[in-house]
């Protein structure tokens, strides 16, 4: 695997449920080499949706990471893809992933257009101060107006909405508008659209400007460092068309991630907040460099019954290494990092160093919950992640074992999903004496049911939690009046 940071390229792809995201993950591993053939959502062999319940379901129910390597010109780029789940009832697992990336990628599906989540996502990113990329899939599906799409896009997002690649041929390949602009597109001219690229990249650079405008062109070389630049500052949205089911467009992308798409380096730097003694908060930014102190932030945890808990974290500043010491949050005893390991879905790949960029994980140690700082400075005990605006869990369901002793069992599990979920919390009525799981929806808490139930072979009955009265008629009371007019 890659070991330099300008190499690593972080990558959460978003987007409402039913666009193709994981099938989008499964084209890109296969067309790295990472794995000998993409995988089907529908036969349940894809890299990211690995668990029993989501091979049943046929979606998305968790964060899953892929890293792999792209090689390119003789050097290999070391990908983190991030892979989430597009239903509103499950943003505890897909908002995280926007706390570890530079870049969010919005996954649009092209039969249904622009929906609900597609704005929500755009909105977060651009909040975090992400790059954002759009990429239009399933360009191959019947019934599709791509050009009326690239138009409500623009509509939608803003004129900074502008393609890389053009489809071409009836929608079997994509013709480059960026780096070698030639050939016939389905729709518009390409030529054209590198000229809009050209003329909006170069609006954020005055020199590049005036040499643009002497020599009337500027090479994709002289482009790379305004185009950062443009896309850092959401001046650049690009826009991608691709098929994760035909290839089209698949090979474009990746060159896309590799060549264009910010490293560690390039990305705006990740906020953290630190306390002074005094209580007052300031706002601390992670250098990339691998020489400063280490900082981390847990962006997942996930328990399994055979590993055990597995702690994900996204290296922001120093090295990592196995067996070097690490402090949790603001924990004063040190621990010991143990194996280091990449992930592919499921798959540990042990690694030797962790530099800034890097997803990795730690096993079976128990301390770590999500949203910890990991660092290797007693020093960095008060600082702390930019909180996470994730959303509220009104949605409730009162809980009782089926069977009678099962209660410890029970309420040992829903601790174990309460440290997954950051959207899934429990709390006990005394006034009705029952336990009430609050989580994003129904589908939320009926797949935390069926997990319960297939993992850990414990059924519950449930029923609408009770309302707490405040006031209650305690006692028999009389009383008369006279009425005058």
């Amino acid at each position: 695997m890659s070991n330099s940071i300008e190499r690593i390229r972080t990558i959460a792809l978003v987007g409402q449920s039913g666009a193709g995201k994981t099938t989008l993950a499964e084209a890109l591993l296969a067309k790295a080499g990472a794995i000998p053939a993409a995988g089907s959502v529908e036969r349940g062999t894809t890299v990211c949706d690995y668990t029993p319940l989501e091979k049943q379901l046929q979606h998305s129910l968790k964060l899953a990471v892929a890293s792999f390597d792209a090689k390119t010109n003789g050097e290999a780029t070391r990908i983190h893809l991030l892979d989430t789940p597009g239903y509103p009832d499950f943003l505890g697992q897909s908002l995280p992933a926007l706390a570890a990336v530079e870049t969010a990628a919005v996954v649009i599906n092209a039969q249904n257009g622009i929906e609900m989540m597609t704005g929500r996502f755009m909105q977060w990113a651009a909040k975090r101060g992400l790059d954002r990329l759009l990429i239009v899939n399933k360009i191959d599906a019947d019934n599709v107006d791509l050009e009326d799409l690239l138009e409500r896009i623009q509509q939608t997002f803003g004129k900074e909405c502008l393609p890389l690649n053009l489809p071409a041929a009836d929608r079997r390949k994509v013709s480059d508008c960026f780096f070698a602009p030639s050939g016939e597109a389905d729709f518009s001219s390409v030529d054209e659209a590198h000229r809009k690229l050209v003329d909006q990249v170069v609006e954020v650079d005055e020199k590049l400007m005036e040499a643009y405008l002497e020599k009337g062109e500027v090479t994709p070389e002289e482009l790379h460092a305004p185009l950062e630049r443009a896309l850092r500052e959401g001046h650049l949205i690009p826009v991608v068309f691709a098929s994760a089911k035909t290839g089209a467009g698949i090979a474009e992308l990746m060159n896309i991630i590799v060549q264009l798409l910010p490293n560690p380096l390039e990305g705006n730097p990740p906020v953290y907040v630190k306390t002074a003694a005094d209580g007052k908060t300031s706002e601390l930014g992670a250098e990339p460099d691998p020489k400063q102190h280490a900082l981390a932030h847990v962006f997942k945890i996930e328990i399994d019954p055979y590993i055990g808990r597995l702690a994900v974290f996204r290296v922001h500043q120093g090295r990592l290494t196995p067996g070097g010491q690490l402090y949790i949050g603001e924990g004063r005893k040190p621990i010991k990092a143990g194996h280091l390991f990449l992930l592919r879905g499921k798959t540990q790949l042990e690694v030797n160093e962790a530099l800034p960029g890097d997803i990795c994980a730690i096993a079976k140690i128990d301390e770590i919950q999500f949203d910890h700082v990991l660092h290797d400075s007693a020093e960095d005990a008060q600082v702390h992640a930019r909180p996470l605006e994730l959303p509220t869990s009104v949605f409730g369901l009162a809980v009782l074992p089926k069977k009678r002793g099962d209660e410890q069992k029970v309420s040992d599990v829903l601790h174990k999903i309460i440290a997954e979920d950051p959207c899934f919390r429990i709390e006990h009525n005394a006034q009705a004496n029952e336990t009430v799981m609050r989580g994003l929806g129904e589908m939320h808490l009926r797949t935390v049911l069926e997990k319960m139930s297939s993992q850990y072979k414990l059924e519950l009955d449930t029923r609408p939690p009770s309302i707490p009265y405040r006031e209650t008629i305690a006692a028999r009371a009389e009383g008369h009046s006279r009425h005058k007019k």
